[in-house]
């Protein structure tokens, strides 16, 4: 039997409105955080909604992975110069960089078990969502937006899928990462140059330090823009939904209500 609780008496809400941002409880795989996490320290907790503790760890991954010198090293791995790899490493960074790794990789797995099961006791609750936010500088609403169309911009331009879905914290920060690591890996101008068609030798003009942060951010870009334009969506029909029933109640067919049942 299904019940619900008493009115106003709600211990969890399905979104969280604010001018700036839309934080939604769903249901999520726990090995998909886990391996956005693995891929890159952050990405996991701002699927999760955990922004700030996303922020903090995508700028320590940046800042510990550059002075450290795991990038290069790598680099040197993939084109066969093992020994010159070793030499790039700084092992005091890298034995701080490892617990990090794997805590972040741990705590965003345990995160979205637990978060899972909230979603099932905020769907339960079926608290009011609230589908309207103004303030004195911004203002955010909850409407259909096209999957594809975020993918596409966030293809385009990093940060700009969340833009378009109104997620301004995550969405000025990959953006404003994508432009540091454009500008300092150098990939412009070696793009620049090939479509020009100077095929000349630009590899060595290339921080490759910077280059390999590159494509974790431009795939996680468009998938989390795809992920909450999908949740989003959902979230506006059960708020429409609950409009319609506290406005007219819940409706039942004309030969229910003749025959009394």
């Amino acid at each position: 039997m299904k019940r619900s609780p008493a009115k106003g008496n709600y211990r969890r809400y399905l979104a969280y409105f604010g001018t700036l941002n839309i934080n939604v409880l769903h249901l999520r795989k726990p090995w998909v955080i886990a391996w956005w996490s693995a891929a890159f320290p952050g990405f996991g907790h701002l699927l999760l909604g955990s922004q700030i503790k996303g922020f903090i760890l995508i700028l320590w991954e940046i800042g510990i992975n550059m002075q450290s010198g795991i990038n290069k090293s790598m680099v040197s791995t993939f084109t066969g110069r093992a020994d010159l790899s070793k030499q790039m490493l700084n092992p005091r960074l890298l034995l701080l960089y490892i617990p990090v790794y794997v805590y972040a990789i741990w705590d965003s797995y345990r995160k979205s078990i637990e978060l899972n099961k909230e979603w099932v006791l905020a769907e339960w609750e079926r608290a009011p969502i609230v589908s309207f936010k103004m303030g004195g500088m911004s203002l955010n609403h909850l409407d259909k937006s096209s999957p594809w169309l975020a993918i596409a911009w966030s293809m385009l331009m990093p940060g700009l899928g969340q833009l378009y879905l109104r997620r301004i914290p995550v969405g000025f920060f990959l953006l404003a990462g994508w432009i540091s690591f454009m500008y300092f890996s150098g990939v412009a101008e070696i793009v620049l140059v090939f479509l020009e068609g100077k095929y000349i030798q630009t590899s060595h003009s290339m921080n490759s330090q910077c280059a390999l942060f590159m494509p974790s951010f431009y795939c996680f870009a468009a998938y989390e823009a795809y992920v909450y334009s999908v949740e989003y969506n959902k979230l506006f029909d059960k708020a429409q939904r609950q409009w319609l029933e506290r406005r007219y109640g819940t409706l039942r067919p004309g030969f229910c209500r003749a025959t009394e049942r």
